[in-house]
């Protein structure tokens, strides 16, 4: 009995110190897997200066024609004749369109001639009031169907001219809307007719930024669609309210566009200067690491693991943004000037990581780029 207790035991013994023993390698394998130092991340970086950037809003504007207007049919009526071709310059008082006015004009003739008639009635009837051979009643009848027929005459007259469609002003036609021999409702649209030189942009500002912005201070406009283009207009007029949905007041300002490159309806990119000079320290738009808890970038210094050995890693660091500018962001604050900042590879890095630099390839980084395609 006491030898079988032995044996059991010796058993347990053997089975608890091989346990052990897998435990303590796992442990092993553990502490030399945490000892393993990742390879450094390839990124490229740019040294941090300050920089002078205009103290500007920037905002999305529209353009708007100074005149501009849907030319649409006056009266009723079958196109007669179209006088005009579609994106052609205009002048103002040039037909565009004639209506079929056979009928009106038939009726014209009937009123001329009733009128030429109440002319000599009225003359005779004057000649005859004087002699006393007709009353003053009489007379006065007469006047009165002289007077109705000019009024029918000038009537039918008004009604031609109003079916002689004409440019209101001078400037850029659209896309015809009618064709020959269709039947127009009053009010049917015919083309539009559009002024480009000199052309408005409007643009809404917060209202806190309202009193910096004053009637004749300059401004720039930018498009996507003429990239390197840059048009400079002036503030003309400032709305007299502050829009209750977005608390934004409008600015308007009058920009020439002589090659009529702006036409109406785009969105741009406005600048509105609003008071000096900032301090700003500029980063390419690849160095900024968007994240909703903050922004922040990555520095480059010389760290220390947990050995004690130094290599080369990057601190996360929170920044506070500005304005943009071209392939430019803004730093208002969290940076040093002389700091270098990870430009590129943002997106592989965390805190502490090993990088290593290599400059030979770097990110756009002009406040003005002009791509090639554009």
């Amino acid at each position: 009995m006491a030898k079988r207790l032995i044996i059991v035991l010796v058993a347990a013994a053997l089975v608890v110190a091989v346990l052990g023993f897998v435990k303590f390698r796992q442990i092993q394998s553990a502490v030399q897997a945490s000892a393993f130092q990742l390879p450094p991340e390839a990124v490229t970086s740019v040294v941090t200066h300050r920089e002078n950037w205009p103290d500007a809003l920037t905002a999305i504007g529209t353009t708007e024609a100074v005149h501009g207007v849907m030319v649409s049919a006056d009266l009723p009526g079958t196109v007669a004749k179209i006088n005009f071709d579609s994106g052609k310059p205009v002048h103002a008082g040039d037909i565009l369109v004639e209506l079929d006015t056979r009928q009106e004009r038939a009726q014209l003739a009937s009123l001329e001639a009733q009128s030429e008639l109440a002319h000599i009635n009225y003359g005779r009837e004057q000649q005859l009031v004087k002699e006393g051979v007709i009353s003053r009643m009489e007379f006065d009848q007469a006047t009165s169907q002289q007077k109705a027929t000019e009024a029918n005459v000038a009537e039918i007259r008004a009604t031609i001219a109003r079916k002689t469609i004409r440019a209101p002003f001078s400037g850029i036609l659209g896309i015809r809307k009618v064709n020959l021999g269709q039947y127009l409702p009053a009010g049917s649209p015919i083309v539009s007719n559009q002024t480009l030189n000199p052309i408005y942009v409007n643009v809404g500002i917060p209202q806190q930024s309202a009193a910096s912005v004053r009637v004749g201070r300059k401004l720039t406009v930018t498009t996507e669609n003429l990239a390197g283009k840059v048009f400079t207009g002036t503030v003309t007029a400032i709305d007299s309210e502050v829009d209750p949905s977005t608390r934004n007041i409008q600015i308007q300002a009058t920009l020439p566009n002589p090659e009529g490159k702006l036409r109406p309806g785009m969105f741009v990119q406005v600048q509105v200067p609003v008071g000096g000079n900032q301090s700003v320290i500029a980063l390419p738009a690849t160095a900024i690491n968007y994240a909703p808890y903050g922004d922040s970038v990555y520095v480059i210094s010389d760290l220390k693991d947990p050995k004690g050995q130094t290599y080369r890693g990057v601190q996360q660091r929170f920044v506070k943004l500005g304005p943009s500018r071209g392939d430019q962001v803004a730093v208002i604050s969290g940076l040093n000037p002389g700091e270098e900042v990870v430009s590129s590879g943002v997106f592989k890095l965390r805190n502490g990581a090993a990088v290593q630099v290599n400059n030979k390839v770097q990110p756009g980084n002009n406040p003005a780029p002009n791509p090639e395609e554009s």
